[in-house]
């Protein structure tokens, strides 16, 4: 873990640097790098425990956090050296750490978004990938179905468009991403740590609660509230639950500020 502003340096990497980095920067942003780019990211046990001590980290810290990988590769999906390990609970444990995290999570998906990488990108609130990045779902070609990335494009892309991925194999672009809503933008990729950072640092100018409470409304609805009325309850709903826990946050405030003498 690192503090300051200044980006870290996503350069090769020796076998023994940690598979997973974190610097927080000084303005509510964090940011959390997959590091094993000689395995194009591929998440081994250690990876996947890493992230989930990652995003544990960040949650009384960041508002925004940017997880991207190292090298040339966002995540190459699980490492095939563990493809005899059932790795399906960490994933479990990871997807729903960052769809219950308080933090909105960017995915910049600097290069291979392959199998669980796309998953990482599903999952993520928002997503900004450079033209160069590839996405692809390539469990079918082992005989198998996409357990978890499968499912996430079923439920982020129109029906023909996950179709296509599960059932072909091969891989999209950046832009393609773009165009089947998977991402919301795609820049060339030496313009996307700029970019990502500058939407990034835009989220965090906003209050953190009404951020919270925001992404909790966006998986509320429509993957559990679909009924026109029940949804714009749940919104009502939402204002005042953030209002009730801003008022909360802010009484032991008051309270230190009227028992201080000089306030008297």
């Amino acid at each position: 873990m690192t503090d300051g502003g200044d980006a870290p340096d996503l350069t090769l990497t020796s076998s023994d640097e940690p598979p997973v980095l974190v610097q927080h920067l000084n303005n509510g942003v964090s940011r959390i790098v997959l590091n094993r780019p000689n395995q194009r990211n591929a998440m081994n046990h250690e990876a996947r425990i890493a992230l989930l001590a990652a995003l544990k980290e960040c949650r009384s810290i960041a508002k925004v956090i940017i997880l991207i990988g190292n090298g040339d590769a966002f995540c190459a999906g699980m490492d095939l050296k563990e493809r005899h390990r059932d790795a399906s609970r960490e994933w479990l444990e990871i997807q729903e750490a960052i769809r219950r995290h308080p933090a909105i999570v960017i995915a910049s998906v600097n290069g291979f978004a392959l199998g669980g990488g796309t998953t990482l990108v599903n999952v993520s609130d928002l997503a900004v990938a450079a033209e160069e990045a590839r996405f692809g779902l390539p469990e079918l070609t082992f005989g198998v179905y996409p357990a978890m990335a499968g499912p996430s494009v079923q439920l982020r892309l129109l029906p023909k468009h996950a179709a296509w991925m599960t059932l072909t194999g091969e891989q999209i672009s950046g832009r393609t991403a773009q165009q089947w809503g998977m991402v919301n933008d795609c820049v060339p990729l030496a313009e996307l740590e700029t970019q990502t950072l500058a939407l990034a640092s835009r989220i965090a100018s906003f209050d953190a609660v009404a951020l919270e409470y925001s992404k909790k409304a966006l998986w509320e609805i429509p993957y559990h509230l679909s009924d026109w009325t029940s949804a714009l309850e749940f919104g009502v709903l939402t204002n005042v639950q953030i209002e009730s826990r801003r008022s909360a946050l802010l009484a032991p405030e008051i309270i230190i500020r009227s028992d201080h003498p000089g306030l008297h």
